[in-house]
């Protein structure tokens, strides 16, 4: 927090009470090494009235720091140069005024709470009373439910929910992944879920016995599922339902797709529409090393055979392209590097290509395909025009 704008970050986020439990912590920690008066609130006093500070607009945030700013500026010019962090300690002090200010303006509003503004390449949960908290990658913390009970844990990219809480009817969170991001999912029964970019999944925080184990998909998830014979585990994915017992995955179900592909690579997984009740005799079953591709027009199913790698190798950073248009592929690049591609070439649009990357920058992917069909292009502000 030495610098202004991590100072001006943290404190706006103080401020409209959007700060992760770490940067509570932080905040709390920088005014305690700083030896404060005893006017300032103990750590227990922050911590509580924290909890009654109501969200502010960014404009209400950005009046109270350019405040904070003048204050500690006026501070710094009264004392002498033996005190080098009076600045930051004037801002750290003016956290009192800023917690009177948060409850008086509690007083005046009577508006429902107000969701963090979020900007769109960040990780968000969504919780079953419409409240958002917003996951920072990388860190450590606690995910708590609306009433602040422990419900699990992140670790870095991942989210652990904890199988024991006490919750007995089904309560479902919804984890949104931006484009540009991966991100790893544990569910309460011990389910791994890998999500890709650009793609929102619903699920229930604790399984509840005697129903089945059902989550919603909107984009694209490898799932590794939990055995569990009384509990079948089903996954929507639009019009489609895909029944399994415990098997290895892959689903892609975005909006713009024309088509649902299930990939199996493990086990054993049955397809059926959303209107429909599940019958093994009756319904697709897929076996390991086929996929099945669901027709949203006409909700045909074909199943064939195929390279199961190349429909997971975006969990590693891959991307892999098998008969498929330019323009398909520029959709899924559009996902994987958050960029938005233009065409302007039709003919090249509906090419059909072959190809194989790693974990690469777009720079090369492009490469490649120049080389390939012999195109001109431009990047400018994450915007690409393929002439």
């Amino acid at each position: 927090m030495n610098e202004n704008s991590e100072i001006k970050k943290t404190l706006q986020k103080f401020i409209l009470n959007q700060c992760t439990p770490d940067e509570i912590d932080e905040v709390i920690d920088y005014c305690k090494k700083n030896k404060l008066t005893t006017d300032f609130p103990t750590v227990e006093e922050v911590k509580v009235l924290l909890n009654e500070v109501p969200k502010m607009d960014n404009s209400t945030a950005d009046q109270i720091f350019s405040k904070i700013l003048v204050q500690a500026q006026e501070t710094e010019e009264m004392e002498t140069k033996k005190f080098p962090f009076k600045k930051y300690l004037a801002i750290a002090a003016s956290i009192v005024v800023l917690l009177s200010i948060g409850l008086s303006y509690k007083n005046r509003i009577h508006t429902s709470k107000i969701n963090p503004i979020i900007n769109s390449n960040e990780i968000t949960l969504q919780m079953a009373n419409g409240d958002i908290q917003i996951i920072s990658e990388g860190k450590k913390s606690k995910v708590t439910d609306a009433d602040g009970h422990v419900i699990g844990k992140q670790n870095g990219n991942k989210i652990i929910y904890d199988t024991e809480t006490s919750i007995e009817k089904l309560v479902y969170n919804t984890l949104k992944i931006p484009n540009g991001k991966r991100f790893e999912l544990q569910l309460s029964d011990g389910t791994i879920v890998h999500l890709n970019s650009g793609t929102t999944l619903k699920y229930p925080v604790k399984f509840i016995a005697g129903e089945n184990r059902q989550v919603y998909l909107d984009g694209e998830a490898f799932f590794d599922v939990t055995k569990d014979k009384k509990h079948p585990f089903v996954v929507n994915a639009d019009k489609l339902n895909i029944r399994v017992l415990g098997t290895h995955f892959n689903v892609s179900s975005y909006p713009e797709d024309e088509q649902t592909d299930v990939v199996l690579v493990e086990g054993s997984v049955g397809l059926y529409t959303a209107n429909e009740k599940f019958d093994a005799t009756k319904n697709t079953v897929l076996k390991p090393g086929y996929k099945g591709s669901f027709n949203k027009n006409n909700n045909n199913i074909n199943t064939k055979e195929v390279n199961t790698d190349m429909y997971t190798a975006w969990m590693n950073g891959g991307l892999m392209f098998r008969d498929m248009t330019f323009n398909s592929i520029c959709k899924k690049l559009e996902r994987r590097y958050d960029v938005t591609i233009m065409i302007k070439n039709n003919k090249l649009a509906n090419e059909k290509f072959n190809a194989s990357f790693g974990d690469k920058p777009i720079e090369n992917v492009l490469t490649y395909f120049d080389d390939v069909y012999g195109f001109n292009y431009t990047i400018k502000d994450n915007v690409i025009t393929i002439k």
